[in-house]
Formats: C-alpha cells, structure tokens, sequence
C-alpha cells in the first residue's frame, strides 16, 4: 500500500491499522480502519479479516482510557485525518 498511497494525509495511521489488524492487535490505528473498513475496501485496499464489533465506540474507550479529558477531541481528529485518507485515495483512484 505505501507506494501508491504513501503521501497521503492519514496514510501512515492506515498502514499501522493495516498491520495491527493483520497481527490480531487492537490499537487506536486498527480501530481506526475498521472503523473506515467498508470504504477502504471500496477504494481498493485490501484488509485482513478481522472481528472488532463496535470499533467506533472501542476506540473511544481506549483513548478514553489514555487520557480521559482528551478522548473526544483524539476521537474527533482521529476521524478527520480518517475522512482525508478517504477522500484523497478516492480521488487518486478516480483519476486512474
């Protein structure tokens, strides 16, 4: 993945999703792709299977874990550099 995608903003919270993922770990960045999972896939990346019901609010309760007076702003930027991720792969495949 890193060749095509690797100046992306958010690209190396992906990569690191990508690889927790395939190693059965559950960090703020595997969460974080699942949480984007569905449209990530859609882009063309290809994602290990993986079982994290709920990622959205595992995510929360892990930052929230880290430091609770920041977990919703962590949570919000999180989000953010996710949706970018998303938004310029998509534009980059669309220009394929």
């Amino acid at each position: 993945m890193r060749s095509m995608y690797e100046a992306l903003p958010g690209e190396e919270l992906i990569t690191a999703g990508i690889a927790d993922l395939r190693e059965g770990r559950e960090t703020v960045q595997a969460l974080l792709v699942a949480i984007g999972a569905h449209r990530l896939r859609d882009i063309g990346i290809e994602l290990p299977e993986f079982n994290l019901p709920v990622p959205e609010h595992r995510l929360y309760d892990l930052l929230a874990t880290e430091n609770s007076d920041s977990a919703h702003s962590r949570y919000n930027a999180l989000i953010r550099r996710l949706v970018s991720f998303e938004r310029a792969a998509s534009f980059l495949c669309a220009k394929k």
